[in-house]
Parts: structure tokens; C-alpha cells; sequence
């Protein structure tokens, strides 16, 4: 397994990946797949960052806009509305604390990162529209930059393909994009994008090849959460609430992949389980320090 950098640059913090970290969402939105509505009023918002800290998240990924399948897209303003508030209370209140917003829109990102930001997270891995703005502005601000695996092609190919090539080729122009715009190698991420643009078959054939995906030569994000991807794999979990112990399974054989930064609602247990798995070393005889 290639090594990957262990210090993740984000503005003027540093986050260390020697060990599994976890990154608590927080989503302030009306229609998020498993908590929309919850943490929409800045409040609330504030008062679920305050528990996922109290429980060890390491970053908090702050999102307004609601990308799960189906979902409508919000007025801009809107976003901004609900996102830029919570970014400036939570970076007052927890200073060194990584802060990450979850955005595609320029606009949005930089309000955020006015705010106190310190990553962005794209999940069209600087591809979309506003993708070579958002790499300039992280390249300005020094963020960090998460790129996401999202290419509907994917699905299109023929039946039971392997899709790691296709997934290594596309993040491997996500991160010609970063460079092209300035940001240096160790303020990047890779993200594979489960669920996105993925038939479930390539979703499961992707979280069991984790590991390959350190030849990109960045740390790794998964965001497998409550997922659908599980809900396929087993078919009586039709609800998120009840995928719980499947996203614990994933958690810690990823961690058993060497993957670094781990995206989910649950920090506690997640947090448990990588850090029982890192104990026993991640694959190709890389370790975790816990």
C-alpha cells in the first residue's frame, strides 16, 4: 500500500491522520436522508455540534444544501442562510477545531470559509461548474480540498465491470484540477463517493478495495453513513435508523484499508469501532497510532 501524507494542512490547523479520525455531519437541512429537519434552526444546529464534540468528532462537515437521491435544489441564498451562521458560531465557540463545508457553490464556500472554514468539500470533486473556482479559492485561502468521486457514466458501463479504474482515472483529474489551481498535496483528499453515480454492485465492489485507492497518493474520506449501499446488501434494513451496526462493519474494515477520515452521524461508536480495528493494523502491515 502506498503511503499516504499523515498531516492533512487546513488553513492554519493541521489535522493528523496517524490515526482513524472522524468527521461528525451536521446537517442543517429539511431533507437529508436520515436526520433532514433535525438541526435546521442554528440552535439546534449548535447544540448537535456541541455533542459530536463531546463524543470525539475530530471535524465537523457542515452541509445546507440536502444531496441525497431525489433531492431539490435550494435557492443559493438559501445555503447561505442556513450554513454561514453555524460556521461562525461553531468556529467561536471550538477554535481549533477542523470546520468543513459541504458545498459545490463558489459562493457558498467562500462565505464559509469568511466565516471560519477550514475545508472544502465538493461533492462533485471540483468538476462541476464551479469546480476550478472553488480549487482557486482554497488555493487563495490555503483550505484543504475533499474531492469526491460523482460520475454518472459509471453506471452506464457494461454489467459487473470493475470500477476502480474508472474511479481512479476520474479522481486522478479532480486532483490535476488542485494542482492546476495551486493547492498543494497535502491540503488534498480523495473520496470515493459511495452512492453517488454507482450501481450497488460498484458501490460493494469499491468499499471491499478501499486500500487501492491509496495509489492517488492522498489520505482517504469515507462517507458510507446509514447509507443505501447497505439497505441493498440487506434488503430488511429498508430504514437508515436500522443500519447502525452495518455502517460499524464498514467503518472498521476501512480502517483495516488504511482509510483515514471516517464521515458519519453516530461519533461514538464509530469512533469505537476504528479505533478497535486500528489496534489490530490496517492492511499491507500499515498501523494506526490510537
Amino acid at each position: 500500500m502506498s503511503a499516504a501524507p499523515v498531516i492533512l494542512r487546513c488553513r492554519e490547523l493541521a489535522l493528523d491522520l496517524g490515526a482513524p479520525r472522524i468527521m461528525g455531519i451536521l446537517n442543517v437541512t429539511d431533507d437529508s436522508f436520515f436526520d433532514g429537519g433535525r438541526h435546521l434552526a442554528p440552535a439546534a444546529a449548535r447544540e448537535r455540534a456541541r455533542h459530536m464534540v463531546a463524543e470525539g468528532a475530530d471535524v465537523l462537515d457542515i452541509g445546507g444544501q440536502s444531496t441525497r437521491p431525489g433531492h431539490v435544489e435550494i435557492p443559493e441564498a438559501e445555503e447561505l442562510a442556513r450554513v454561514v451562521p453555524v460556521v461562525r458560531a461553531l468556529a467561536a465557540e471550538f477554535p481549533g477545531l477542523p470546520l468543513s463545508i459541504d458545498t459545490y457553490r463558489p459562493a457558498v464556500a467562500a462565505a464559509a470559509l469568511a466565516a471560519g472554514a477550514h475545508i472544502l468539500n465538493d461533492v462533485h470533486g471540483l468538476q462541476g461548474p464551479g469546480g476550478v473556482e472553488l480549487a482557486r479559492l482554497a488555493a487563495r485561502t490555503g483550505a484543504a480540498v475533499v474531492v469526491m468521486h460523482n460520475d454518472p457514466s459509471l453506471r452506464r458501463i457494461p454489467a459487473d465491470p470493475d470500477p476502480l479504474p474508472s474511479v481512479l482515472t476520474w479522481l486522478e483529474r479532480s486532483l490535476a484540477l488542485a494542482a492546476a489551481a495551486g493547492v498543494p498535496a497535502d491540503r488534498l483528499m480523495v473520496d470515493p463517493g459511495i452512492g453517488f453515480g454507482k450501481t450497488p454492485g460498484q458501490n460493494l465492489a469499491l468499499l471491499a478495495r478501499l486500500g487501492e485507492l491509496h495509489a492517488l497518493g492522498c489520505p482517504l474520506l469515507l462517507g458510507v453513513s446509514r447509507k443505501s449501499v447497505i439497505g441493498h446488501a440487506l434488503p430488511e434494513l429498508t430504514a437508515p435508523a436500522d443500519r447502525l451496526e452495518p455502517t460499524l462493519a464498514l467503518t472498521a474494515l476501512a480502517v483495516r484499508q488504511g482509510v483515514q477520515l471516517h464521515r458519519v452521524h453516530d461519533v461514538l461508536v464509530n469512533r469505537r469501532a476504528a479505533r478497535m480495528a486500528a489496534v489490530l493494523g490496517a492492511g499491507g502491515g500499515r498501523f494506526f497510532n490510537v
